[in-house]
């Protein structure tokens, strides 16, 4: 990794550019797409396919996109995907086993992964995963075969939505560790350019290709201009001092029961988080019993079938499963891993059918 980081512009109409480096270095690209009304993270091979001129109102179960009256290419936050939907595929086959006992392990589809668009969010949430998955006892074969050789195209947040809370969770708006490139768009008196934040060498490898001049001094100082208003327009707040041992200190707080009279266990939640990382097993046979399949799926503890060991489920009541939730996001996982499993994104706020906000919550059960 290189230890001096270096910043570089590129104007907004060679922006396509990038995009044809990237597929000449052998990478599959990952980039926010507008798709059923929202922007969501899919293959990308031209610029054209990433959204123009879009801003996303975002509120506690509310999302809608709506015109912009200039050509920003990344003036929304995040949509419902995150990274983890390319990392850690929904579901995947684990093994087959033959009738005659020979057991085969699937070959993994080994390619470099390159992602445009991150936000800084969800390069902490990548972070988070990589020390569960990469670092603990049992490594996650699949996710290390995707993880190993990405590189990561981050974009700092100029406009935060209402429901980000990322500078709570001290995990943004603008990205600090965790890219290859970090871009900011500039866009003021019909100049328009991205300015490059390189530090390692696969990004200066990125950028080199790209024959990008220097950034200004001028065009710096807009960049820290921008980064300064960005933090003072999240209003959101969640104080996480302390906030481990007051939750704990409140289990048995009415407050969970008014919760649950509001949640519908729908899981969406745990579905669009950039860290929940629950998963199931199921088994399938062939119709000619001579194969068998086991394969890995996403979970979620909003599933009654969830905790259920021999003799019934632990957690039968959904003011179980939502307490289980929020106290493992910022309580327990502390305990686990060293870290909250909450990265400020607003995801789980945006996404509730009826529109539970986690930081409301926390702070009231908090007292």
């Amino acid at each position: 990794m290189s230890q001096q980081k270096s910043c570089f512009a590129l104007d907004a109409e060679r922006f396509g550019d990038l995009i044809g480096v990237l597929k000449d270095l052998g990478y599959v690209v990952y980039g926010p797409v507008e798709r059923d009304g929202a922007i969501v993270c899919d293959l990308i091979d031209s610029v054209e396919q990433i959204p123009k001129g879009l801003s996303d109102v975002q509120m506690p179960g509310s999302y809608r996109l709506v015109k912009r009256d200039d050509g920003r290419y990344f003036g929304y936050v995040v949509g419902p995907q995150s990274p983890k939907y390319v990392l850690r595929p929904s579901q995947h086959l684990l093994f087959k086993v033959r009738k005659d006992g020979k057991t085969m392990l699937p070959q993994p589809d080994v390619k470099k992964i390159a992602f445009v668009g991150l936000r800084s969010c969800d390069l902490k949430a990548i972070e988070i995963l990589d020390k569960i998955l990469l670092q603990g006892p049992y490594v996650d074969n699949t996710y290390a075969a995707l993880r190993k050789g990405a590189l990561f195209i981050a974009v700092n947040c100029t406009e935060p939505g209402n429901n980000c809370f990322c500078t709570s969770m001290n995990t943004g708006p603008f990205a600090q560790s965790g890219y290859d490139i970090c871009i900011t768009e500039l866009l003021n008196d019909g100049n328009h350019v991205f300015i490059l934040d390189v530090i390692t060498d696969k990004g200066a490898e990125v950028v080199n290709r790209l024959g990008c001049r220097n950034a200004t001094d001028e065009e710096l100082s807009a960049v820290s201009r921008l980064m300064e208003e960005a933090k003072n327009k999240i209003k959101k707040k969640l104080n996480v001092e302390n906030i481990k041992d007051d939750l704990y200190k409140n289990l048995e707080h009415p407050h969970w029961n008014e919760i649950s009279n509001r949640c519908l266990a729908c899981g969406n939640c745990t579905l669009v988080c950039p860290t929940c990382f629950c998963t199931s097993v199921f088994d399938k046979t062939s119709l000619s019993l001579d194969m068998a399949e086991r394969w890995e799926v996403w979970d979620s503890c909003f599933s009654i079938d969830y905790s259920y060991i021999h003799g019934g489920s632990i957690r039968q009541s959904i003011m179980s499963r939502y307490r289980q939730w929020l106290m493992h996001k910022l309580a327990t996982w502390v305990d686990q891993f060293g870290t909250f499993g909450c990265v400020g994104c607003g995801r789980c706020i945006t996404w509730c059918p009826v529109g539970i906000d986690i930081v409301e919550e926390a702070n009231k059960v908090r007292g």
